[in-house]
Parts: C-alpha cells; structure tokens; sequence
C-alpha cells in the first residue's frame, strides 16, 4: 500500500501555531476594568480626624476624633502646651480615637502617633489644635448651696459673672432634678444690687418638706455668641427641711408659726403703723417674703425716721427694704395690740429668741392685711410676689 507523507516543514508549523496559542493565552492583556498586578497592590492606611487638624477655632469641648482607614492606631497622644497627656479613648478595634476631657481656652494642643496600614507599612499622625480664646468668660454661682438645708419657700438663685449673650441657650444648659418630681419654672429676676437678671427656679407651690434637689449649670465652651464663651459648669445638691410657714397678719396683730399645716406658737406683735398715720413707707408690705437671713445682734437705721445704729436683737431678715422680726422692748406694750412699728414685725424678746432659733433661710412669711404688696421694689428676693401666671412667662424660650 502506498503511504502519502506529510512534509516536516507543515507539522513545524502546526506545532509553532500551537505553542504561540498558548503563550498568548498565558500573557492575556487585562480586561477592560480589572486592575493588573501593580494596581492591585493594598493602598496605605489613611488618617481622617474630625474636626481636621490645624484647626485653630476649637470649642474647648467640642467633640474630637481621629480614625483609621485601611490600618489600625498602635500609637496616638494628644498633649498640652505644657506637655501634659489629654485624656482619650482608643476604640476596641483601634480603628479610632475619641477625646475624653474638656480643652482649656486660647491653647494649642499637640497630637502624634503611628498607624500600622493592612499593608504593614506605618503612617505617621501629626497635626494640632487650637482653641478659641473668648472676649468674655460667662461665669455662674448657684443658691442655695451645696448640702443646704432650706425652708419651703427657697427660690433657686443662679447668678452670673457678666450679662449672657444668649439667655435661651444659657437656659437649654441649666437643668434641675428633684426627688420627688415638683412642678415648676425659670424665670429671669431682677435682683436688688444685681447689674443684670439673674435665672431663677421656684416651684408652683411650696417645696414638699424633705425634696432633694440638684441643680447644674453647664455652660462651659458654650458659645453665647459675640466673643462671650461659658466660663465654667457648677453644680449645687440642697435639700428641703421641715415645712415652717409664719401667717403674719397685721390685723390681728398675732403671728403665728405653724409646723406642716399645725400651728406650733402664735405670739403677740406688732406691725408698721403706715396704715394708721398714712406713711406708705411705714406700711409692713403684704404678701410671701421668705427667711433670709438671721442675726442675734444688728444695728438697725433709718436716718429719714431720726435713728441709726440702733443696736436689735434676734433679727431675723424677711426683705432687702428693712423689713424683720426681731425683738422690740420699746414696743411690748403695743405687740398684740395695735401696730406702732416702722414696718417691722415687733416681739417680745422672749418670743423673738423663740422665734429666732427655728428660723432657716427659705422659710416663707406670709404677710396679711396691710395696705401695699410686696414687690420688686422692696428688695432682693420678691419671688413669690410674682403670680405663677406671670412667672411662666418670664422664661426667655
């Protein structure tokens, strides 16, 4: 049988064709959108903080966070301009770092560290903050203070060191806690000898004996606006003691103390005789004054009436315009009997010193049947001369 042969030169080439196939199939160029070998390498870890740093207007609390993309933080320290450590807080995964304090004002702050990329490669973290530095630091004081014990009647006093910018605001970072709950309102109050309105609290009615209270004026890096930053955040815990109201009315000339609704003494006295000689300035003023301070021995004057350093005892101080309970000897004829006083409640000694060692600051006294109201003219604290009607509306929000 004959056999054809295929020339050499026919199976070289198939064998080269083949060959070329598959080395081209081995060295494909990429398809179109997917990466090649260098684009596929992992990028580095990438450093984002919030606010950004170099930021040099920075609330001295507002929230500071610096995170990692693509790596985690195996170092990070934010430090004072005296080289002090801030606190902060790494996240379990330490992807992230929160700042744990407050920032003082007008300081620059220093952050480092190192953050370890999937990549194994390291990145440093570098930068700074700066703080604001305010024109004005608005400041606070609270009454009653820490572990007082006040009567039923004792408004909440918050004081401030300059006029607030922002009265609502100021009032959306003052709050009050009390156990148990009790109804009532801020209000701004214009006290006596204050340049400018004070925030006060007081309840719709009397305190329930025994309330515990806890007052907090968080103000600090607040801004107020205009350069006017809060200064700082203060705190006060009082409580409300027994419940003492004095029924004082000068008709009767009695004045009656009486202990949670029970009367508990009722003493002779004596009131202004305004009402009877026509002098309003001698008219003991109508209305709920509270307790607010106390003396064994003062000096009392009224220079228009021809007296000054007269030496009192067992004063006890109901208004900023004169206005006490405290012993008169010259009186005891009149105490009981008619109102001969110069706008004084007038006692015995024996009664006032009685009087005198039951008395704390807040306790109200309630003074009836004379001519003229207590009110904001008659001195510092007048807040229960306000009616609940209006003092819900004295509130800036």
């Amino acid at each position: 049988m004959l056999h054809t042969k295929r020339p050499v030169r026919a199976v070289v080439a198939v064998l080269a064709a083949t060959v070329l196939a598959a080395t081209a199939a081995c060295s494909a160029a990429p398809v179109s959108g997917q990466a090649g070998p260098a684009a596929q390498a992992a990028p580095l870890a990438t450093v984002t903080a919030s606010p950004a740093l170099g930021d040099t207007a920075v609330s001295p609390v507002q929230p500071v966070s610096i995170s990692i993309t693509r790596g985690t933080i195996t170092a990070l320290a934010m430090t004072s301009p005296a080289g002090a450590e801030v606190k902060g807080t790494t996240s379990p995964d330490k992807t992230s770092w929160t700042l744990a304090e407050p920032l003082g004002y007008g300081k620059t702050y220093t952050v480092t560290g190192t953050a370890m990329g999937i990549d194994g490669k390291a990145v440093p973290i570098a930068g700074s903050y700066t703080t604001v530095t305010p024109t004005d630091k608005l400041t606070s004081q609270i009454s009653p203070g820490d572990n007082a014990v006040v009567g039923v009647a004792a408004p909440v006093i918050i004081r401030f060191g300059s006029k607030p910018a922002d009265k609502t605001l100021v009032e959306q970072h003052v709050t009050i806690t009390t156990s148990p709950q009790v109804d009532g309102a801020w209000a701004w109050i214009a006290h006596d000898g204050d340049t400018w309105p004070s925030l006060d609290w007081r309840p719709k009615e009397y305190w329930p004996a025994g309330t515990t209270v806890h007052v907090s004026s968080d103000l600090y890096g607040l801004d107020l606006g205009g350069g006017q930053f809060g200064g700082d955040t203060v705190t006060t815990d009082f409580t409300i003691g027994r419940n003492q109201v004095v029924l004082a009315d000068a008709n009767s000339h009695k004045m009656v103390v009486q202990d949670n609704g029970v009367t508990v003494a009722t003493y002779d006295a004596s009131y202004g005789s305004g009402d009877i000689i026509g002098d309003p300035n001698r008219v003991t003023r109508s209305g709920i004054h509270i307790v607010m301070d106390k003396k064994e021995t003062t000096t009392m004057s009224n220079p228009a009436y021809g007296y000054t350093d007269i030496t009192e005892h067992w004063a006890v101080r109901i208004s900023d315009n004169g206005e006490f309970i405290h012993q008169n000897q010259a009186t005891v004829a009149a105490q009981g009997v008619d109102n001969v006083s110069h706008g004084c409640v007038n006692l015995s000694a024996a009664d006032a010193q009685a009087y005198f060692q039951t008395a704390i600051y807040g306790d109200p006294v309630e003074v009836t049947g004379t001519s003229v109201q207590l009110s904001p003219a008659d001195g510092d604290i007048y807040d229960w001369a306000i009616p609940w009607s209006e003092w819900t509306t004295l509130a800036a929000n």
